[in-house]
């Protein structure tokens, strides 16, 4: 069992928008894997950076990745980054990789001044910029569609990627 497509990219990107709107065009289920880390920690993502540290969010975070590649067949969407760790890389090989882009003034007007982004919390712009420009490179080695946002709405962008899959 693998899921039909996982959705990567960074925050702002859609992917928890676009990827509802697509497991219902391909008449499958979604899930985000930041609300599974969320029911295993049993509080919010915000709340485990504060109290835990990212290093402990990030082993959730890879935990849950590797089950959801294993055991869901809908639409998945990873928090944005999910892809840093390498071990996530390697088990997103021989998956439906979609990569879906969004530059900063997109990414800024979507994901607002970082409420509820605990790595946006201090200078979200300029935070937001780094991130975008970090991972990129690994958001590409993943991805095998790219689909950029910008400018476009989610409902058109689901029913390109429907169209693709």
């Amino acid at each position: 069992m693998k899921p039909r497509a996982v959705l990567v990219g960074p925050p702002g990107a859609g992917k928890t928008t676009v990827g509802t709107l697509l497991a219902a065009a391909l008449d499958v289920q979604f899930r985000d894997v930041d609300v599974d880390i969320e029911a295993v920690a049993g509080k919010p993502i915000p709340e485990i950076f504060i109290d835990d540290g990212e290093d402990h969010f990030r082993a959730l975070e890879r935990a849950a990745v590797a089950s959801a590649l294993s055991t869901f067949d809908g639409v998945l969407a990873l928090g944005g980054g999910a892809i840093l760790a390498a071990e996530t890389r390697e088990l997103l090989a021989g998956h439906t990789v979609v990569y879906l882009t969004v530059e900063l003034s997109d990414a800024v007007s979507r994901v607002g001044l970082g409420s509820g982004r605990p790595l946006l919390a201090l200078n979200p712009r300029a935070t937001l910029k780094y991130l975008l420009d970090q991972r990129r490179p690994l958001y590409e080695q993943v991805a095998t569609i790219t689909v950029g946002t910008d400018g476009r709405t989610p409902e058109d962008i689901a029913a390109e990627l429907a169209g693709k899959l």
